[in-house]
């Protein structure tokens, strides 16, 4: 019995401690809404798949720049209503007045006190990411076509250019005003740990 004792004298552990580290240990990004990050991506990304394989599985222009738009048309309905309001608590519509003019209205939601993370970093990193990465790749493919005069494709990638950035001038700065807080946010953060 009293060897048995000695080999008992291992240091207890609490559960207390456990949960401790892992709340000092930095959390892993968690994507909330994966079938919305999934559909923010793809409508984009296969609209650029789509005009790059274009020519080789197709000889239709016609129905090369129909899939291009159809998809980036999916791609703004999605984001309007869908992934921006889930991923980064965005939302906007279309206002027309009594005069006729067109008004775009952008809402962000508000969080509380009790709910300071209700956006999760790693989808708002993933609809940020694709909101500005993607229309860079149709103004560099508009430029691609401009200078190797391929006309027929330069109306396609102009059409891209509209349906990805458009005239949502205030998108943009909201876009703006956002990576900027962050950036400021990471940068006050990491000056406060080191």
């Amino acid at each position: 019995m009293l060897q048995q004792d000695s080999n008992d004298d291992t240091e207890d552990v609490s559960l207390f401690d456990a949960e401790e580290e892992t709340t000092n240990r930095p959390k892993k990004p968690k994507i909330r809404h994966p079938v919305a990050s999934f559909f923010h991506l793809f409508f984009r990304v296969s609209a650029i798949i789509v005009y790059l394989l274009c020519e080789l599985f197709s000889s239709s222009f016609i129905a090369c720049m129909v899939t291009i738009i159809l998809l980036l048309s999916c791609d703004f309905w999605a984001v309007k209503n869908v992934t921006g309001r889930l991923m980064v608590g965005l939302r906007w519509w279309n206002h027309i007045d009594e005069d006729g003019k067109s008004h775009w209205v952008f809402e962000s939601r508000k969080a509380s006190p009790q709910e300071t993370r209700t956006v999760s970093e790693a989808e708002s990193r993933i609809f940020w990411l694709g909101l500005v990465a993607c229309p860079v790749l149709w103004v560099i493919f508009a430029f691609s076509a401009l200078f190797s005069f391929r006309v027929k494709w330069l109306a396609v990638v102009i059409m891209g250019v509209v349906l990805q950035v458009g005239s949502r001038k205030n998108l943009t700065s909201m876009a703006t005003s956002y990576l900027g807080k962050q950036f400021l946010r990471q940068t006050t953060g990491d000056d406060q740990t080191s």
